[in-house]
């Protein structure tokens, strides 16, 4: 056998493709939990389709999911695909303008048939003709080699093997970058204890693509990428979904409320109503509700009963849900409200990512109804945002809108477990006893403007609240003029007070004339591209991100005036954009995209170079 050559690279971007049967989803994510063990600092992008099950073999069913992982600190999961492995000509068509010229496509040619290539939409094969000239392609027959591996095993078909085809794909990627067999070995042992005939045959798939990369002389080079230098400590895989369940349940421990959270399914907040339903143990309460209202409801009346009560959603479901929300800024109970925006309106594309809501959870509700607004920046960051959301919520007693998006709640990346005291306190500061005298004024605020929390039941606090305007101090049912007035405004001043971190700049030079600011998602791509401009090109920008939406931070105003130029990357049609216009009149100049996909590095490094060239 030849020998095969070894070759070191600093950074591989690898994005596996298939029919949404074909189980690329699991692919990835064992891909990516191998990737993890050897040190590689790294970031993934799961794509969907959006059908739940389209027709096999048709580009509305295709399936896909990219890691990029480095040897250093990296962002994003990258814009184009070094590597792309297509299970079928489905896959390939879809696929193939995002990878990079001179990538390595890697084809299961076993799903090129006749029928496969009419159902995606080719009229010849591209296999045989000189349409992949420009990158390096490998045909490898994984279905049939797949079963051949799983002969003998006791009762596995032809049928079943081939179901193992993305368990030989994963093998043979992993010899490729020299991902360690175990975890991948040992998580199929225990997914399919229960099943000898189907783990046997999964094993057999993995090892047999892990050998073929090995053996075969149509691959003489694989590839090492060391481990990204980090600081010590405990780390593990998580997505932002897992984030902010763990996020969740911090708050909830931190400050000493059960955690109870309602929820109706919608993609893609549906996974978080999974991942808390699996920590009982912590004193965590999950409802799946008959209906969005339902949910937001039963969620406020968890607030009012003395919870940490939280209701998830994505954009269809927060248009349900905002008489309730505008129903809890009137009690002013602390009520956690999280968005995972998907691209709309109306059905839209359920599996593909925006940050469309933005306006939506500033002003998307009736009458004057001002609340705060946080948003999460990384898959990891989502576990801090939802601790200071809850934090917002408990002591300023207002409902708060947490926004994430497709993006982040699928995509993952190594974090580094806090400490867990080091995590901040939150006092739900209970009233226990009456206030003013032997009586109990239920709107009798603290310095924050916020008012008492009284747990129904205890001794003395009775008192009433609803949706009626209240009189201030008594929350006596008031229709005076001058009361409404005072109430709105005093509503309004309460958020207005909401302790608010000044925006930190990177601005290493001092004198950078643009500044490039973001909020949500886009922070890996913004980070990205200002760290490769700066190296490669010596150009000067700064950056800022944005957590709080509302309040604003008190320098913004400061920080937008600093510079000759301001872009805002957004994935909607410039919603943050209009914000900063309108408040500070300041002419931000806005960069859009809506397209479904989060923004990449390269997007922002073309809209920095147009303007600095």
């Amino acid at each position: 056998m030849e020998e095969k050559t070894l070759e070191k690279l600093d950074r591989v971007v690898v994005r596996f493709a298939g029919d949404s049967g074909d189980g690329m989803q699991l692919t990835g994510s064992r891909f990516t939990d191998a990737t993890a063990v050897v040190g590689n600092d790294l970031a993934t992008l799961p794509d969907f389709p959006a059908e739940i099950r389209a027709p096999a073999g048709t580009p509305h069913g295709v399936s896909a999911f990219q890691i990029h992982f480095a040897s250093r600190d990296i962002l994003t999961p990258g814009d184009h695909p070094n590597v792309l492995v297509a299970m079928n000509p489905a896959a390939l068509i879809t696929q193939l303008g995002a990878v990079e010229k001179g990538g390595t496509v890697i084809v299961n040619e076993d799903g090129f048939s006749d029928h496969n290539l009419r159902k995606a939409g080719y009229e010849s094969n591209p296999l045989e003709d000189d349409s992949l000239d420009d990158y390096r392609l490998f045909r490898v027959p994984m279905t049939s080699m797949t079963v051949r591996a799983t002969e003998g095993i006791d009762g596995i078909t032809r049928r079943d093997a081939a179901r193992s085809k993305n368990l030989f794909a994963l093998g043979l990627v992993s010899w490729m970058y020299g991902r360690p067999t175990e975890p991948s070995t040992n998580w199929i042992e225990k997914k399919f204890d229960d099943d000898p005939g189907v783990r046997d045959a999964n094993l057999a798939a993995f090892r047999a693509g892990y050998n073929f990369g090995e053996t075969a002389e149509l691959l003489a080079v694989h590839y090492e990428i060391e481990a990204a230098p980090a600081p010590p400590g405990t780390y593990r895989n998580v997505n932002g979904t897992q984030a902010l369940a763990y996020g969740l349940i911090a708050a909830s421990v931190r400050s000493g409320l059960g955690l109870f959270l309602a929820s109706y399914p919608i993609t893609p907040a549906s996974e978080l109503l999974h991942a808390l339903s699996r920590h009982r143990r912590f004193g965590v309460h999950t409802i799946q509700a008959e209906d969005e209202i339902a949910a937001a409801n039963m969620a406020l009346g968890a607030a009012f009963s003395g919870r940490l009560a939280v209701t998830a959603t994505s954009g269809p479901g927060m248009d349900l849900k905002a008489e309730t929300i505008g129903l809890a800024v009137a009690m002013e109970l602390p009520l956690i409200v999280v968005d995972i925006q998907r691209a709309g309106p109306s059905t839209g594309m359920p599996t593909k990512t925006e940050a469309a809501d933005l306006l939506m959870a500033l002003y998307g509700r009736h009458g004057e109804s001002p609340l705060p607004v946080v948003a999460a920046s990384t898959p990891s960051d989502c576990f801090h945002s939802a601790i200071e959301a809850a934090r917002i919520a408990v002591t300023h007693r207002t409902p708060v809108i947490l926004l994430s998006d497709t993006f982040l709640a699928n995509s993952s990346e190594p974090w580094k477990l806090p400490d867990v005291d080091s995590l901040p306190e939150i006092d739900p500061r209970f009233a226990t006893e009456p206030n003013e005298g032997d009586r109990f004024m239920p709107y009798l605020r603290d310095e924050r403007l916020a008012r008492p929390w009284a747990v129904p039941g205890t001794p003395g606090l009775r008192h009433r609240i609803g949706g009626l305007e209240k009189e201030d101090v008594t929350g006596n049912i008031s229709y005076q003029p001058e009361n409404h007035d005072h109430m709105t405004r005093l509503r309004a001043e309460r958020i207005a007070r909401v302790e608010v971190p000044d925006v930190h700049v990177d601005d290493p030079d001092g004198d950078a004339t643009l500044l490039v600011l973001g909020w949500g998602s886009s922070y890996g791509a913004i980070e990205g591209a200002a760290r490769r401009l700066r190296r490669e090109r010596g150009l000067k920008l700064a950056t800022a991100h944005l957590r709080h939406l509302n309040p604003l931070p008190g320098n913004i105003e400061q920080v937008l005036r600093s510079y000759e130029r301001v872009l805002v990357p957004e994935t909607n049609m410039g919603q943050l954009s209009k914000v900063l216009r309108a408040e500070y009149l300041v002419d931000v100049e806005s960069y859009t995209k809506v397209d479904g996909l989060p923004i990449f590095t390269r997007d922002v490094m073309e809209q920095v170079e147009e303007r600095l060239g």
